[in-house]
């Protein structure tokens, strides 16, 4: 027949319950409250310290206990660690004092994982870097050491779960900035990968014309399509703190090349007619532009070497000179004009 139990009755262990079964409660009911402090305090005032011989005290050894309790040496000295941290805290009392089947009031069971860890790793050099990492940042070092040791679980989180993935990013950014192994790591894969290439050549271009337009409001400059840098008219420097403004609202995960375009084309195109309304302006404007073209005309040609001309040479290469040298006269015959009239 079966017994129907109702969850809300509460439970109440009857006198006539047999021994063992009052133990088992009792334990429970210990470790319910305690946690791992029950088995911690086991271990404590039964594994004698390390140093302290056998005929000195009548605790066992880690491997005889873990022997006796049939486990491995490796746990029992877990929770030897983990008593030892949290006596050195004043948490609970160094083992020297215990005494063998010695029972104690038990911190909280909230308090054990603070202590413990329950992998090996997390005792060697990586283990206590992520546990320190873990406790600066305000979560239990267990936690992180299981994503540590489970990087196909933390891969899957990622690729599921956006949110997941923004923060492995933010994180993998605060590392690569005290990483010099990892930046370069990571800017080989992005040269490698066409699409991540393609994004940061979007995100540069972005960035230029933000920083155009920041130029302008903030430092009072103007860049003319020329190369000269003026001071910016007060009406234009306003519009461009209004651009600006408008930009430093975007949401974090807002894209701002859109915006960044707009206003990258506002500024130039004022830019331009503020050049054009001022005839001085525009008169240094084209001379920048003529000093820039002839300066790179220059470089090219002083480049070229004829030192291999038997084996360069082709009819249309010359062709191509005598026309640059009748252009090159006419400009200087242009020149010489102007001045004679100045």
């Amino acid at each position: 027949m079966t017994v129907a139990i109702d969850p809300t009755e509460d439970f109440v262990v009857r006198p006539e319950a047999p021994d063992p079964v009052r133990q088992d409660a009792r334990d429970f009911g210990t470790h319910v409250r305690t946690g791992g402090w029950a088995f911690g305090l086991k271990v404590a005032r039964s594994v004698r310290p390390g140093g302290q011989s056998a005929d000195e005290t009548s605790k066992v050894s880690a491997k005889e206990f873990a022997e006796i309790a049939g486990c491995s040496a490796e746990r029992v000295l877990r929770y030897y660690k983990a008593w030892d941290r949290a006596a050195d805290d004043g948490l609970v009392p160094h083992f020297e004092i215990l005494l063998p089947g010695q029972d104690i009031d038990l911190p909280g069971a909230d308090a054990w994982s603070s202590y413990y860890v329950s992998r090996s790793s997390g005792s060697s050099e990586r283990g206590t870097a992520i546990a320190e990492a873990a406790e600066a940042e305000g979560i239990r070092p267990t936690k992180a050491l299981e994503v540590a040791e489970n990087p196909t679980a933390l891969r899957a989180a990622i690729l599921a779960d956006p949110s997941t993935a923004q923060a492995a990013r933010t994180a993998l950014l605060d590392r690569v900035r005290e990483d010099p192994a990892l930046q370069t790591e990571l800017a080989r894969d992005i040269a490698r990968t066409d699409e991540l290439k393609k994004a940061v050549a979007t995100e540069n271009r972005a960035a230029d014309r933000i920083g155009y337009v920041r130029q302008i409001a903030e430092k009072g400059q103007i860049r003319t399509p020329a190369g000269q840098t003026l001071d910016a008219p007060a009406e234009l420097r306003v519009e461009a703190e209004r651009h600006l403004s408008l930009l430093d609202e975007l949401d974090a995960g807002e894209d701002a090349g859109e915006w960044a375009a707009e206003a990258y084309d506002t500024m130039r195109h004022l830019v331009v007619e503020t050049v054009e309304a001022d005839p001085g302006l525009r008169v240094q404007e084209r001379r920048t532009r003529f000093y820039s073209s002839l300066q790179k005309a220059t470089k090219v040609f002083e480049e070229l070497t004829f030192d291999d001309a038997d084996d360069i040479y082709e009819d249309d290469m010359v062709q191509r000179l005598e026309e640059l040298r009748g252009a090159v006269s006419t400009a200087i015959a242009a020149l010489r004009a102007a001045a004679a009239r100045d």
